[in-house]
């Protein structure tokens, strides 16, 4: 079974990491994760810079180009960011804009309108949040007036999901990573999920978890596969990202 990972970290300490609230990263480096990945088929996937990681771009750069071109970026960039710059980026492999709104070190949500769609208009990018479902509400209008959305890691809590189906049945995508971060039942989510919308979900390693209390794991790829059939799987773990991320 191909799998595009979508969600994973690179932390190379050969470039600028920074405390967040109180933590520091392990160093994690593209042989790290090639190690940690051979016995699965990884076919390409998503680097995702991280609150830790800030606006630095060079690190990112780095690991794209060490990966190879099946490989994508998510970075954060401050919306003052020029033109130039963010082309420049995507020209690299670069494909999406993340807003942190759990842990912070991205671009503060008050600019998400104007610099989602600007992202999106000049070079197709969509934009990532990393952000408890629970305080989807104050955000939909917003949300549904982008046009490339997705939510990390299930939306984290069973108290939101409501909010993210609401989302996902107007075409917001959601990562399936990360599972021992959140607070609701795995299985029924991603039930839910994937009954609402079929292209929505895309699974991810969320390598190397930081911060989770567990890491992942094969029983992650075993927990979809046992509630989905082929054809699903195949959307879940390879196709939908692959088609997300390759517009």
């Amino acid at each position: 079974m191909k799998i595009f990972d979508s969600h994973f970290h690179i932390i190379d300490f050969n470039f600028d990491i920074k405390e967040n609230n109180g933590y520091l990263p392990p160093s994690y480096m593209v042989e790290d994760y090639k190690r940690e990945t051979k016995d699965i088929n990884i076919q390409g996937g998503a680097i995702v810079s991280g609150s830790f990681q800030g606006f630095d771009q060079k690190y990112l750069l780095k690991a794209l180009n060490d990966l190879g071109p099946d490989f994508y970026g998510v970075t954060q960039l401050p919306y003052t960011v020029s033109d130039e710059t963010i082309i420049s980026l995507n020209n690299s492999g670069v494909k999406a804009l993340r807003f942190n709104v759990k842990r912070g070190g991205s671009e503060d949500l008050a600019h998400l309108k104007y610099f989602a769609k600007r992202v999106y208009d000049l070079v197709g990018w969509h934009s990532e949040l990393y952000i408890d479902s629970k305080n989807l509400p104050e955000l939909e209008k917003t949300l549904l007036e982008l046009p490339a959305i997705s939510i990390d890691h299930l939306g984290l809590s069973k108290e939101g999901l409501p909010n993210l189906l609401n989302l996902v049945d107007k075409g917001v995508h959601v990562k399936a990573t990360g599972f021992s971060r959140v607070d609701l039942n795995i299985k029924n989510a991603l039930k839910l999920i994937y009954q609402t919308n079929p292209h929505a979900l895309m699974f991810g390693t969320d390598l190397p978890s930081t911060r989770a209390t567990q890491r992942f794991s094969s029983a992650d790829i075993d927990l979809v596969t046992e509630i989905f059939d082929d054809e699903a799987c195949h959307k879940i773990f390879y196709q939908n990202a692959l088609d997300w991320y390759k517009k």
